[in-house]
């Protein structure tokens, strides 16, 4: 059985409409307050952090009000990225993380990303035990008032954050002499991003930094690479850093002005960590991963393993397959060694630990070709479309085209009413037609 209000990653969706409201929000975090207070361990702590969007405001002391309502004493942090709320959570003991965020979706979505005690994504397990306490009576769960969660917020999340990045690094780490571009898509990394590189010595130019709850994600950040690419080349840096909503996406720009996408930068990182016998485990990818990148591991002689799309899916494999590195073409990248989840300033600072070594970023990426991928997202208002005969018919056409030439990929959106088709061959034609085909299926 499927879950209600829980997708891919958390739950996502339009402000003001179905599950994201003050309302829902609520009964978010009674549930939630109520399925942690229940484990009856000591502490009854939850921990919130956000985005830029202006709908935070409104989400945030509904949820605040729900885990209150259920026992727990709460702590907001304020805008900070994703990562820094997982490393938070483990750190100060809590029983409970959750990031107010769409991540890379416009200002007019918002949603949730729950994390547990150990910094880890909570399981389906988790999501569906929480979902049915979510439809029980209210009333059945609020606690008596003098047992009520006390609210305090915390100043220094991103100092704090900032702290446990730079312990993962020697203390002798330098970029003095490094210049940097950063977009930080007016979201949550808009403080400790540059914050942390110009700490190190870096010379930060920054664009995405004055949010205003309107502008997240809006012509900017790591869904729009070419703004960190025309900022980097106007600026001469040796390294552009994108980043998405909640921080947990990069994007990279080298110093010639190459886009690099997350498949590169997962084949620069597990190369150089074989090299220092570092990896662990070979690397998971998912399945929008470019098939040259498969290729590469195979010749590199490095295990290669595909997982469902979602950092948490790949987090979940790397588990399974005792592997430190994983992460998807978008950019979410796992450095299993010193996070949970993806982090974009975590991974940008490992990428720009080789540059101050000497090395340029243009050396550094580039290791594989990529085969031509093409990939198209179609607004629909009942995914379940992808199951109509029309469609299924149409993805086994377009397979027996592709055999042995390339692969198509069909699939639902978790975080938006899309469906996706993705499609990679090095016969450009080909794609184009097999996209074509599914494509009518649907429209």
């Amino acid at each position: 059985m499927g879950k209600r209000y829980f997708g891919t990653d958390g739950i996502r969706g339009a402000v003001n409409q179905n599950k994201i409201n003050g309302d829902m929000f609520f009964k978010f975090g009674l549930a939630a307050g109520t399925y942690f207070r229940n484990l009856k361990k000591k502490k009854q702590i939850a921990i919130i952090a956000k985005d830029t969007r202006l709908s935070g405001y409104t989400l945030e002391p509904a949820l605040v009000s729900g885990l209150a309502s259920a026992g727990m004493h709460v702590f907001t942090l304020g805008p900070l990225p994703t990562n820094g709320l997982a490393m938070l959570t483990k750190k100060m003991n809590a029983n409970l993380g959750i990031m107010i965020t769409a991540s890379h979706n416009p200002f007019y979505d918002n949603g949730l990303k729950l994390f547990g005690p150990d910094g880890l994504k909570l399981s389906d397990k988790i999501e569906k035990r929480i979902e049915k306490l979510i439809d029980t009576k209210i009333s059945k769960h609020l606690t008596k008032p003098s047992v009520l969660g006390r609210v305090k917020r915390l100043e220094d999340a991103n100092d704090n954050y900032i702290n446990i990045l730079k312990s993962n690094f020697p203390k002798n780490f330098s970029l003095k002499g490094i210049k940097i571009a950063v977009d930080c898509a007016n979201g949550a990394g808009y403080k400790s991003a540059p914050k942390i590189f110009k700490s190190l010595g870096a010379k930060v130019y920054t664009i995405g930094t004055s949010p205003n709850g309107l502008n997240i994600n809006s012509n900017c950040g790591s869904t729009f690479p070419n703004k960190i690419k025309y900022f980097s080349n106007k600026k001469k840096v040796d390294l552009g850093i994108s980043l998405d909503g909640d921080a947990d996406r990069i994007i990279i720009c080298d110093e010639k002005g190459k886009i690099i996408d997350g498949d590169q930068i997962i084949a620069m990182i597990a190369l150089r960590w074989k090299n220092k016998r570092m990896l662990k485990g070979g690397v998971i990818g998912t399945l929008m991963s470019n098939y040259g990148l498969e290729k590469f591991f195979k010749d590199k002689k490095i295990k290669f393993t595909r997982t469902n799309v979602g950092d948490r899916y790949v987090k979940e494999a790397m588990k399974k397959n005792k592997c430190n590195l994983g992460g998807e073409q978008s950019g979410h990248i796992i450095l299993g060694n010193f996070a949970t989840t993806g982090d974009g300033i975590l991974v940008a600072l490992e990428v720009l630990y080789s540059i101050s070594k000497g090395k340029k970023a243009s050396e550094l990426f580039n290791n594989f070709k990529q085969v031509p991928q093409k990939l198209i997202n179609i607004n629909i208002k009942d995914k379940s479309i992808i199951n109509s005969k029309k469609c299924k018919k149409s993805i086994i056409t377009a397979k027996k085209l592709l055999k042995n030439k390339g692969r198509i990929l069909v699939r639902p959106s978790g975080t938006e009413p899309k469906i996706r088709i993705m499609c990679e061959s090095n016969d450009k034609k080909l794609v184009t037609k097999c996209i074509n085909l599914v494509k009518r299926s649907i429209n």
